[in-house]
């Protein structure tokens, strides 16, 4: 009985000693989720559109540059990169342009049509994790373009030949909270 007793009283000591353990080990956990939020919240806060994407192993928009001039149409290659809007979509903000290298612009498409750019994000810089390729843009597809981004009926008629165009198709975009206008 007195072996009996003893083994109780020894599992019991055992199963709180384990629970204080993991109530120590949670309470660790917390501190270092609170040491993590704190180095988070130093960093850039970003508004997320599309799929959640991270800020991190983002290009450069001239090392983005270097990729196109690489490829060829067909080629494809999943990347993530920073580069300053030039032009967003004015109907819906359903495609917008991004300075890359010195004078060249990638054109951005959204995944499935399924998330759409603020209209007003010109000249800001955003990071966009997508599928990028080169194609060649149809005189029609390069004037829908022009007509969305407001441009004149003169600039319009003056499109009369396919373009190669730096695009990506875009699964997510950040946007630095601290440009962004309500």
């Amino acid at each position: 009985m007195k072996k009996s007793i003893f083994g109780v009283l020894f599992m019991a000591l055992a199963v709180v000693a384990c629970k204080e353990n993991k109530n120590e080990e949670a309470a660790m956990s917390e501190e270092e989720v609170i040491v993590e939020k704190e180095a988070t919240d130093a960093d850039m806060a970003f508004a997320s559109f599309g799929e959640k994407i991270n800020d991190t192993e983002v290009l450069t928009s001239e090392e983005m540059f270097k990729k196109f001039q690489g490829m060829k149409p067909g080629d494809t290659v999943d990347v993530k990169f920073k580069a300053k809007v030039n032009s967003v979509c004015q109907k819906k903000g359903c495609w917008m342009r991004l300075k890359v290298g010195e004078n060249d612009e990638a054109f951005v498409k959204f995944k499935d049509y399924g998330f759409f750019m603020p209209k007003d994000i010109a000249e800001q810089e955003a990071i966009v994790a997508g599928k990028a390729y080169v194609e060649e843009t149809s005189v029609e597809d390069l004037k829908h373009f022009a007509q969305d981004a407001g441009k004149s009926e003169e600039e319009i008629a003056a499109i009369t030949e396919t373009d190669l165009t730096y695009t990506v198709i875009s699964h997510g975009v950040l946007l630095p909270e601290m440009e962004m206008e309500q």
